[in-house]
């Protein structure tokens, strides 16, 4: 019979390679280069850099090969006397992030030793598209602008053109990062977006106006990231924000984000929203503390259900979970349709070990977007200080492995996609936590293809299925594991060419992962389709080549050839 992998537990670590840019994309030479003298520095900085990398990650080449790795050193080493000092940082940026995981970085957003600056705009990417969500008060007329284009090419392109200096688990820190890199002058000149590294040329689009291109200048040192929480939507003084106007009061997930951990009760709905904006302690009050605390107003007064909301957490010292994951576990609130969760984009290190372990442990229903990391992830990153620039780089110290190893899902889908619009956002609305008010229960993806090829057979299940990812709130809902399962109750019932279609289904799904594959290739050897068998099989094998049981299949196959 097929072992095709169920996937049992949980932690993400989508680990993708980064294509070479080409030097056109990359550098443009329109400010001088650093001197001869100061070049030198630089490559002893980048062959210290590769050196300790390679000695404190603790699998540098987990995604990458050591000869790329080597031959993107060499090919910046040759090229940083010809490169200014912000385009030598951002290609070094560019080198670290080939390696594939998000602790593993040099981060122009965290280190002030980089010292770039921010134009005197915040963007971000809503549901809708890339917007200017706050702007400093001369530049209030951009405020709520979407941007049509960077220098010369679309948002999608500068994105792209970003996500190649970005280290992460997954397209979701592309999400999180990219908009706060796209406010960097230098970063935008070294990516080819611009000119020079003082300015930028946008063109934004604002409601009842025609479009506008607008040359802006660098405004001020870049703004740098807090390390454990999302504190990017904080309001700053002399700054105009897209929300400023709205006649509403702020959602809960924007009321105290600096607060770490805190509760409400919304006596209407019945609801406890708890939000968690960094797994650590307070001064005076543990995260133990805080959970006993909370389970007790829990079970004194009347609550049907609970939000927790951690959408703003990115991350901290993960052994501190324990005492809330085992009260959520033992409270009352455990049970289908009671227990939420909002996460997105931010939901990224220990905020991520919380998802596994609510993910295998209770009956909790995700909502929001995918979060930031994954199950079976590389963390826990240590500084490389360079000896001459002094930058930072950090590299990931340990893997965890909260899912099984075969399992290569790149994030934790939510059940429910509630996604940010600029729209909601300047009304101050929350469609996670509306999604959760209006919340009515319905079948899951394997109860309705289980159903429909009880009902209907493989037609009925095909068409469930489209209804099912038609449905915007199914948008990022996980399909891979219920395909793979509808397909293994097919192959159990002797119709091979009927689970090849939903095998199929799932490899499209989850291009990334060799289970369709895999599954492919043994419909097919049961069918008798020995060279098919083989194709399905060695791209299987091409996406995970330590995968023992693909491997003796395809000895198998090709034995019998």
């Amino acid at each position: 019979m097929l072992r095709i992998f169920p996937r049992t537990s949980l932690v993400l670590l989508c680990t993708l390679v980064f294509a070479a840019p080409s030097p056109a994309q990359s550098v443009r030479p329109a400010v001088a280069a650093v001197d001869r003298a100061e070049a030198e520095r630089w490559r002893e900085d980048l062959r210290h850099m590769a050196r300790e990398m390679e000695a404190r990650h603790r699998n540098l080449f987990h995604t990458l090969t050591r000869e790329r790795f080597e031959g993107a050193v060499s090919a910046l080493h040759e090229r940083i006397p010809a490169l200014a000092r912000h385009q030598i940082i951002v290609e070094m940026a560019r080198v670290v992030a080939l390696v594939g995981d998000g602790h593993t970085n040099i981060a122009p957003t965290r280190d002030p030793k980089i010292g770039f600056r921010s134009l005197p705009f915040k963007l971000y990417l809503f549901g809708d598209g890339l917007f200017v969500r706050a702007a400093e008060r001369a530049h209030s007329g951009l405020v709520g602008a979407r941007v049509l284009r960077v220098g010369d090419v679309t948002p999608d392109e500068a994105v792209a053109r970003a996500r190649e200096i970005i280290g992460r688990d997954n397209e979701m820190d592309v999400k999180f990062f990219a908009p706060h890199l796209l406010a960097m002058p230098e970063v935008l000149h070294a990516l080819g977006l611009s000119d020079g590294p003082d300015a930028a040329r946008f063109t934004f689009e604002t409601a009842g106006r025609p479009p506008q291109t607008l040359t802006l200048k660098a405004a001020g040192p870049a703004e740098l990231l807090s390390p454990d929480t999302d504190l990017s939507w904080l309001p700053k003084e002399g700054w105009v924000d897209m929300r400023d106007a709205a006649a509403g009061p702020a959602p809960l997930w924007l009321k105290d984000p600096r607060n770490k951990f805190w509760f409400e009760y919304l006596p209407e709905a019945k609801i406890l929203y708890v939000q968690l904006n960094e797994v650590g302690n307070k001064e005076k009050e543990t995260l133990a503390d805080f959970s006993r605390r909370l389970f007790a107003f829990a079970e004194a007064n009347p609550v049907e259900k609970l939000v927790l909301d951690l959408r703003l957490n990115r991350g901290g010292n993960g052994t501190l979970l324990r005492p809330l994951e085992t009260g959520l576990i033992k409270s009352k609130l455990d049970s289908p349709g009671r227990l939420f969760t909002i996460m997105g984009r931010s939901t990224w290190s220990a905020a991520q070990f919380l998802l596994n372990h609510l993910e295998d442990y209770t009956n909790v229903l995700f909502v929001g977007e995918p979060s930031g990391s994954k199950g079976n992830v590389y963390g826990d990153s240590r500084r490389i200080t360079l000896p001459h620039s002094g930058i930072t780089v950090r590299v990931s110290v340990y893997y965890w492995q909260d899912w099984v190893p075969w399992d290569q899902r790149t994030w934790t889908a939510p059940h429910l996609t509630a996604e940010l619009t600029s729209e909601d956002y300047r009304a101050n609305r929350d469609p996670a936590l509306a999604a959760i008010l209006g919340y009515v229960p319905r079948p899951t993806l394997a109860q309705l293809l289980d159903g429909a090829l009880t009902e209907g057979g493989l037609e009925l299940a095909l068409k469930r299925f489209r209804e099912f990812r038609a449905d915007p709130a199914n948008k990022y809902a996980a399909a891979e594991e219920p395909l793979l399962n509808a397909g293994q109750r097919l192959l159990n019932e002797k119709k091979p060419a009927q689970a090849l279609a939903l095998f199929r289904l799932a490899a499209e799904e989850s291009p990334h992962s060799f289970r369709g594959y895999y599954a492919m290739g043994y419909a097919h050897f049961v069918s008798g389709d020995r060279q098919q068998a083989v194709k399905n099989l060695e791209r299987a094998l091409a996406l995970s080549p330590k995968t023992y049981e693909v491997a003796e299949l395809l000895k198998q196959v090709k034995k019998q050839q």
